[in-house]
């Protein structure tokens, strides 16, 4: 493995700072000259790193929607990164992407008081149909997406604080991991990838490549993200980290286990989840607590279903092969 940049501070992986795109440009210049590091236009074999919503909204102490361990899997994931930097062809990043008038944020939505709900409430389909939730506007659209939620099985709608507000600090990359993306597409000549999702009013985008509700009232509100996903699979191998592990990492990695299955199952041993690089949502302090809204559980046990159906769960400890 490749040693750390020498300007890498990990006690500054939480914190929010301007990402020094100058110096670490400079930095990753004399790094592959000094390693020989190899243009990934030269690579026989293409890796993909696809980080998922490892944004200051998920990743940073503080932030409205911060995620229990997230700093610590952002260390993990940038030090991987920076000590396999000649083996990484592609670097994707997906960048949640929302306004204040979502489906899923406070203000759509009032009480019979006239308040909004608090954040982290759970708006059921019974709840719209009895009044005791109403949406401010597409009253419809709000009825009919809780009940397409409710018949596939899909995560109970959650109302989630303002995150990832295009615009706003919290929308960006993790400073830190920023930095490593400069220092990657410098030395290696291969510029990052970013992938927007979820800014669609009428439904949660939880998976870079589609939606949780994909019509509404006979009419589109998503689709599958195509050119993204034939993108993704057309590396020899995809490691997979990022925020929420209960979420939309594993809506993400849903999709692409549906996705793959149809053309050919054995195409799922291209995925690689690094499982010490991501967390789950903590579960809502509801008692008695329901196991869909167990959301550590939920991801563990659908991580294993995952392993079972072929992708690989690894960590960033273990070797990165060519």
């Amino acid at each position: 493995m490749l040693p750390l940049p020498s300007f890498y501070d990990p006690t500054k992986v939480p914190e929010l700072y301007l990402e020094r795109a100058g110096l670490v440009a400079d930095a990753a210049r004399a790094y592959a000259a000094e390693h020989r590091i190899a243009k990934a236009r030269h690579d026989t074999s293409r890796i993909a790193a696809f980080g998922i919503d490892c944004q200051v909204a998920f990743c940073t102490p503080g932030a409205s929607l911060y995620v229990p361990g997230a700093e610590a899997d952002t260390r993990r994931t940038i030090e991987w990164i920076y000590r396999n930097l000649d083996k990484l062809h592609t670097l994707a990043f997906s960048l949640d992407t929302h306004s204040v008038f979502q489906i899923f944020h406070p203000a759509w939505w009032v009480g019979r008081d006239g308040e909004p709900p608090a954040p982290f409430s759970v708006i059921t389909h019974d709840d719209v149909l009895s009044g005791a939730w109403r949406p401010v506007a597409h009253e419809k659209e709000s009825l009919e997406y809780t009940e397409k939620l409710a018949a596939g099985g899909k995560y109970v709608l959650t109302v989630w604080p303002y995150h990832a507000l295009l615009g706003g600090l919290s929308h960006a990359l993790v400073p830190a991991l920023m930095e490593a993306a400069i220092f990657h597409a410098v030395a290696r000549e291969q510029a990052t990838h970013f992938e927007s999702k979820g800014q669609a009013p009428l439904t949660e985008n939880y998976s870079v490549l589609s939606p949780e509700v994909r019509e509404l009232g006979g009419r589109a509100v998503g689709g599958l993200n195509a050119a993204f996903f034939e993108a993704l699979v057309s590396h020899d191998r995809v490691y997979v980290f990022g925020q929420a592990k209960s979420h939309c990492v594993l809506s993400t990695l849903v999709d692409l286990r549906i996705e793959l299955e149809k053309r050919d199952p054995s195409l799922l041993a291209k995925i690689h989840v690094l499982v010490d690089a991501t967390s789950p949502v903590p579960a809502p302090p509801i008692d008695p607590l329901p196991p869909s809204l167990d959301f550590p559980a939920v991801a563990e046990r659908a991580f294993a279903d995952l392993e079972r159906a072929g992708m690989r769960l690894v960590k960033t400890t273990d070797p990165v092969l060519p």
